[in-house]
């Protein structure tokens, strides 16, 4: 799956949940777009460093202080986009732990039709 089409289902995703949960809120679809690149961009660099410098805490909690890394991603996607507001630490860690499972789901359904190469 392209990369085109997975920051276009995320971009969707980030628009339906805004209009879902009331502490997040999105202005438009094009300011989902630039949420959906700001979270690519801040997984992709941010989250490593954040995940080596709290691993004791990781480990200590099998895991779970992951959720609270993702909710810090998108309070931090949230300041870097203007047009994107995330009412708390809270509604931030229910709207990444909801992101993940759609994205996980669709991302599914599509490499499910996909044909394997090989």
């Amino acid at each position: 799956m392209g990369f085109i089409v997975r920051l276009l289902i995320t971009t969707g995703l980030v628009v339906l949940l805004a209009n879902i949960l009331p502490g997040v809120h999105v202005d438009s679809f094009t300011t989902g777009l630039w949420v959906a690149v700001a979270l690519g961009l801040l997984n992709m660099f941010l989250k490593p460093i954040l995940v080596i410098f709290t691993l004791p805490a990781t480990i200590l909690t099998l895991g779970l202080f992951l959720f609270v890394i993702n909710a810090l991603i998108i309070q931090s996607a949230a300041y870097f986009v203007n047009g994107f507001v995330v009412e708390g630490f809270w509604y931030a860690m229910l709207f990444s732990i909801i992101l993940t499972f759609c994205q996980s789901v669709v991302n599914g359904f599509l490499q499910k039709d996909e044909p394997r190469r090989g």
